[in-house]
């Protein structure tokens, strides 16, 4: 590759460096130099330096902004200074630099801003820079870059700074126009050196010419800029440099700080000249659109950035990494056939030995297949080829072993361990072997459950000794999933054993995420040996524009009102950003754990943590469900119209996430809300599309399968179609308890029973919520617990008055519970059981005590209202009106009476233009 420097960390002057430290001379200017001071307060001047720290930071990227792109930046970071006369002055100083004696006269005045240890009094208004501070630094390079270079290079970096500039010129705005005057000569000079007639040269000319630019370029510049004429005699380009440049200013956004929508490099100007990086900045971009494409890859344009790798193969086939990335954009846009082209592609011209941190062992002759298997599986486990995954990534195991590599060996069984966890898997045999469970030796049948916690055990060990700090908080969010869901049994089937709980434990699972937390204060444990130059630093740019205190699911993005302050305190940290998507994903879990464990507030405040503070590094797949988590407490609690409302934000936001979360999310609150206004046509078609989202290969998303199946009974239960709902809860329960879903069978259970309760048969039902019940106690699930305690009192009540004490009872103990944590719709029906209960009781005496039901029964309805729940609404106000009859107050009775046909009459002839979410779908 042509240009690219053989040092990785050389530093060149480049046009856009040389307008930095114009804009430093301006905030820091000479003692000696009187320069119109515009800035009115310190926190004015102490905005332009943070934006220059900022600047200079993220000047090592790979991506250099042009000169509209820093105006733009500086007038929108410019909300109180006056940016016209900082841009007026960095126009003219910049028009200013007509030979290479103004170049050499700028750089040795700007060494006039620099202190010095033994620098004497300074005047009390005059700033200046420490040798050693960022700025300082940054300066101090810049002169020295410069002074190294040539006479050629200076006038090369002449010509660079014409064009940099002549490229704003042509759009530039009316308060810039004087300086287009003083420098009109300047532009004809510029223009001498880029529209140079080389066609009258010979070609031995030219190949001088071409070799001496390479030699130039192989010292110091960063930018080189070829004539047009030399780019068809370029070998490695065979895109004329018209079209390229064309392409390169489509993906150039307006965004201010943001990459262009696919993040690919602007290696090529729309003037046609081609922008040669140094192999340390191409290597720190392949690196850093790797986690791009692993974060959030479907945002990446599939075919824009797959011409852009083409190209750097062309420039550099040494780069075996770019069959990677293309790997990875192929997985991103789920294109199987060219993701496994690619990959192979990837590990037959590299043997795997580019981009990875750990070195193979020696005499190996098989170079990095266990790690090529490895990717293979995890490959089939993205595309949704479990058995086939599972296969490969057991050959893997076997090949890690023969070759002795251990680091690689923890990977894949981590690999394992999650794709037992995710998919359902009834059985391995014949598929792990020994390698994988100790126990098949002696000749023990352990249950799939039981080998993944074998080999959840054996992959956090093998972490911790090999110190993989992100492995072993990955491998402890897996354990700590693991104690959540799964029932500790012991492993051996023979001999002694020891008394163990057959349920979960709480502590376990706080324990796992609180060691998984750890990681953030050691990941530096686990380096990278591919350094981003200047990637880190480029995220300070992007923040300086966000809000201090940005609201999630806002719908005001307040980007051009005054209480947009920039925020230059909170700037991101140096923390990788693998690290710091392994602790999002721990609060992600910390949420679902207590939903789980019935703690609603805790549940929403770690919801909240993620979407605050990780939502930059996680994956779109955990920022989307930090959201759906958020949209369902609004429901839950608030009613659809703030749900729908925060979900048309949240669709706006994940609209390229491929079989999304917030999909899943619009379709369960359709559904509920269409079950609750009683149009059971449309709920039916709205679990339809469900059941079309999930995979129909075997074990494959189980999770929505599972969820489409009991939407679809709940269904059928509305429509009083008893014996197909009992038929679809029964088929779902044997596929839960194939696949080991043992939290998702007390769901099952408790919908069981209350199909048996609507139907009438109550005693049919108690078994189904006495398992519940028992599920529910194994595995902590307090909220799921207190909604089977109040189907169990509503089973209890249907059998006679008699049994009203026992059920009120029940309710009563679950009253803590449901009215701590509960949603509007399990809070009403408590409410409605709790008032049947006492007018069933014949020692109740409805006269002395009807404030209790009254005030429970208008509870409810306020509550139910707001859910549009026309069924238990119309049951609330019936009651209401009975107990208004038995008290004679009957103008209290006919209004509650007119509430209850009002209900009756929607749930009967559901009207779909009241809806206003119909649009929605």
């Amino acid at each position: 590759m042509a240009g690219i420097l053989k040092q990785p960390g050389a530093f060149a002057i480049t046009p856009h460096k040389v307008s930095l430290c114009i804009l430093l001379k301006i905030y820091a200017p000479p003692a000696q130099i009187s320069v119109p001071f515009p800035f009115s307060s310190v926190s004015q001047h102490n905005r332009l330096g943070l934006f220059l720290l900022a600047l200079t930071k993220s000047c090592d990227d790979i991506l250099e902004p042009k000169l509209d792109e820093l105006i733009n930046q500086l007038r929108m970071m410019s909300q109180n200074w006056e940016a016209s006369w900082v841009i007026d002055q960095l126009m003219s100083r910049l028009s200013s630099l007509s030979s290479p004696d103004d170049l050499f006269n700028f750089f040795s005045d700007i060494r006039g801003i620099l202190g010095s240890p033994d620098s004497g009094a300074v005047e009390d208004d005059q700033v200046i820079l420490d040798l050693n501070s960022n700025l300082g630094i940054f300066l101090r390079r810049c002169v020295l870059a410069f002074n190294l270079l040539s006479f050629e290079g200076v006038c090369h970096l002449l010509t660079n700074i014409g064009i940099y500039c002549k490229e704003e010129f042509s759009n530039c705005p009316p308060f810039e126009e004087p300086s287009l005057d003083d420098s009109s000569s300047n532009l004809e000079t510029y223009s001498e050196y880029e529209n140079m007639e080389l066609e009258n040269f010979v070609y031995e000319k030219v190949s001088e010419e071409t070799e001496a630019t390479k030699e130039a370029s192989e010292r110091v510049p960063f930018h080189l800029h070829t004539p047009n004429t030399l780019l068809s005699l370029v070998d490695d380009i065979d895109v004329p440099a018209d079209s390229v440049s064309k392409q390169s200013e489509k993906v150039r956004v307006a965004s201010l700080y943001g990459d262009p929508p696919s993040n690919m490099p602007r290696d090529i100007d729309s003037s046609g000249a081609v922008f040669l990086r140094t192999n340390w900045q191409v290597q720190g971009y392949l690196q850093e659109q790797a986690d791009t494409l692993e974060k959030n890859g479907s945002t990446v344009s599939l075919n824009g950035f797959d011409i852009i790798l083409r190209q750097l193969q062309k420039l550099a086939p040494e780069l075996h990494r770019v069959h990677f990335l293309s790997y990875l954009n192929g997985l991103a846009h789920d294109d199987y056939i060219a993701a496994l082209e690619n990959l192979h592609c990837y590990f037959d011209y590299s043997a795997g030995t580019e981009g990875f941190d750990y070195i193979p062992p020696v005499g190996s002759t098989f170079g990095r297949y266990e790690i090529a298997l490895l990717c293979l599986g995890m490959m089939h486990f993205h595309f949704g080829h479990p058995k086939l995954a599972l296969e490969v990534l057991t050959e893997a195991v076997h090949v890690s072993q023969q070759q002795s590599n251990d680091t690689c060996l923890a990977y894949t069984l981590a690999a394992i361990s999650n794709l037992l966890s995710e998919n359902g898997i009834s059985s391995t045999v014949g598929i792990l072997g020994s390698s994988c469970s100790p126990f098949t030796s002696i000749g023990i049948s352990l249950s799939v459950q039981q080998q993944l916690f074998v080999l959840l055990r054996g992959s956090l060990k093998r972490a911790e000794n090999l110190k993989l700090k992100r492995l072993v908080a990955s491998n402890h969010l897996a354990m700590a999933k693991f104690d959540l869901t799964h029932v500790q049994r012991p492993l051996l089937s023979f001999g002694p054993k020891s008394s163990m709980k057959l349920s979960t434990c709480p502590v376990n699972v706080c324990k796992e995420l609180r060691l998984s937390s750890h990681l953030i204060s050691d990941f530096s444990s686990e380096s990278s040996a591919m350094t981003i130059d200047g990637a880190f630093s480029t995220a300070w740019l992007r923040n300086l524009q966000k809000p201090m205190g940005s609201l999630v699911l806002c719908q005001e993005n307040g980007s051009g009102s005054s209480s947009n302050v920039s925020q230059f305190c909170a700037q991101p940290t140096s923390i990788p950003g693998s690290v710091l998507q392994v602790l999002g994903s721990s609060y992600i879990l910390r949420a679902t754990t207590w939903e789980l464990y019935g703690s609603t507030p805790l549940a929403r405040i770690n919801a909240l943590v993620h979407a605050t503070c990780f939502a930059d590094a996680s994956s779109s797949s955990d920022a989307a469900l930090a959201y759906v988590k958020l949209i369902q407490h609004l429901a839950v609690f608030k009613g659809y119209k703030e749900a729908f409302s925060a979900l048309k934000i949240a669709e706006e936001k994940f609209l390229s996430v491929s079989k999304s979360q917030i999909l899943l999310l619009k379709l369960q609150l359709l559904h509920e809300h269409a079950l609750h206004r009683g149009r059971l046509k449309l709920a039916q078609k709205l679990c339809d599309e469900l059941g079309v989202l999930a995979s129909p290969v075997t074990g494959v998303d189980m999770e929505l399968k599972t969820e489409a199946s009991l939407r679809q009974a709940r269904t059928l239960l509305a429509a009083n179609q008893f014996r197909e709902a009992a038929t679809v809860a029964h088929s779902l329960f044997c596929m839960c308890y194939k696949y080991n879903l043992q939290v998702e069978n007390a769901s099952v259970l408790l919908l069981l029973a209350e199909i048996h309760k609507k139907s009438g048969n109550a005693v049919l039902g108690l078994p189904y919520a006495l398992a519940s019940l028992s599920f529910c106690l194994s595995f902590n699930l307090d909220l799921l617990k207190a909604s089977a305690t109040l189907t169990l009192a509503e089973l209890w009540l249907s059998l006679g008055s008699s049994h009203a004490t026992r059920a009120l009872n029940l309710i009563h103990g679950a009253f803590p519970m449901i009215l701590g944590h509960g949603g509007l719709e399990l809070r009403s029906r408590a409410y409605i059981v709790e008032a049947k209960c006492y007018l069933s009781d014949i020692n109740f005496n409805v006269s002395e005590n009807y404030k209790i039901v009254i005030d429970s029964l208008r509870q409810a309805s306020e509550e139910l209202q707001l859910l549009e729940f026309h069924e238990l609404a119309a049951e609330a106000f019936y009651l209401m009106a009975m107990v208004y009859d038995k008290l004679g107050q009957l103008e209290e009775r006919e209004e509650a009476a007119a509430s209850f046909q009002k209900h009756i009459l929607a749930l009967d002839n559901p009207q779909d233009q009241d809806d206003p979410f119909v649009s929605m779908f």
